[in-house]
C-alpha cells in the first residue's frame, strides 16, 4: 500500500509540517514487508535505513550467547526503529524481528539528510523522538533492576492491553518473559497470582483485565 500524507501526520518525525512538506517528503519513501517471524534487523549489522511501521507490530530485542532474549521494546503502526544508528552512524543496537505480518515504511540516511536539511522542524521532532525513547530504555532499566516480577507483569499488562488482552494478536507468557527479563514459567505464576488478586480473568486465548486501579496499584506496589 502506498504511503499517504494521512499516515505520515501521525508520525511525530513529521508533526507540524504542511501538506505541501509532507508531499515532498513522500517522494523519499519506500515500502517493505515481512511475515510473522521474519528478522527485518540483525544486531551489529550495518545501519542505512530509518523504518516507520505501517501496519502489524515488530519488536526490537537483544540475545545472550545462551539464547535468552529480552525485549527491549515493542513497535506498533506510526512508530520508528532504528533511529539511533541512523542518526549516529553505528551499526544497529539491537535485533528487529516481525511478530505479525507487518507493512514498513523506510526512508534511507542519505534521504533523511535532505529532509532535515530543508524541513528543519522535523530535527526538532527527532529530537523529541529521541528523548521518548531514551525515557523508555530508562524506565525499562529501572524495572528490570528494582520492580519485582509481579509489578513488571501487572506493568506490561497495562501497557500492552491493545495487543495481548483482546480479540486483537496477543503477547504470549514467551514474549511477557522476554519483556520482563524473566522466564514462561515465572510469568505464569505471577499471572495466576493476579487472577487470584481478581485483577484479571484468564481465559484461553487472551487475558481480560478485570480491575484496571488494582493492577496499577501492584505496579506500585512491587517497585
Amino acid at each position: 500500500m502506498a504511503v499517504t500524507v494521512e499516515f505520515l501526520q501521525s508520525i511525530p518525525h513529521f508533526s507540524e509540517l504542511s501538506i505541501d512538506e509532507l508531499a515532498s517528503i513522500k517522494e523519499f519513501i519506500f515500502e517493505k514487508t515481512a511475515e510473522w517471524g521474519e528478522m527485518i534487523m540483525i544486531k551489529g549489522e550495518p545501519a542505512d535505513v530509518l523504518y516507520f511501521v505501517a501496519s502489524g507490530k515488530i519488536k526490537v530485542f537483544k540475545s545472550s550467547a545462551e539464547g535468552k532474549e529480552q525485549i527491549l521494546n515493542i513497535v506498533r503502526p506510526s512508530e520508528s526503529f532504528n533511529d539511533v544508528p541512523i542518526f549516529d552512524g553505528g551499526t544497529n543496537p539491537a535485533s528487529v524481528q516481525a511478530m505479525e505480518p507487518v507493512v514498513l515504511y523506510g526512508i534511507r540516511r542519505s534521504n533523511l539528510e535532505v529532509i532535515l536539511r530543508d524541513h528543519p522542524q522535523v530535527a526538532l521532532n527527532v529530537a523529541k523522538v529521541l528523548a521518548t525513547q531514551a525515557r523508555h530504555l530508562g524506565s525499562l532499566v529501572e524495572d528490570l533492576s528494582l520492580r519485582h516480577v509481579i509489578g513488571r507483569v501487572a506493568k506490561i499488562l497495562l501497557e500492552h492491553a491493545g495487543d495481548g488482552i483482546g480479540p486483537r494478536s496477543r503477547l504470549t507468557q514467551q514474549e511477557m518473559a522476554a519483556m520482563a527479563g524473566t522466564v514462561r514459567e515465572v510469568v505464569g505464576r505471577s499471572l495466576k497470582s493476579l487472577e487470584e488478586e481478581e485483577a484479571i480473568r484468564l481465559e484461553r486465548h487472551r487475558i481480560v483485565i478485570m480491575d484496571e486501579e488494582a493492577l496499577k496499584g501492584m505496579v506500585a506496589e512491587y517497585s
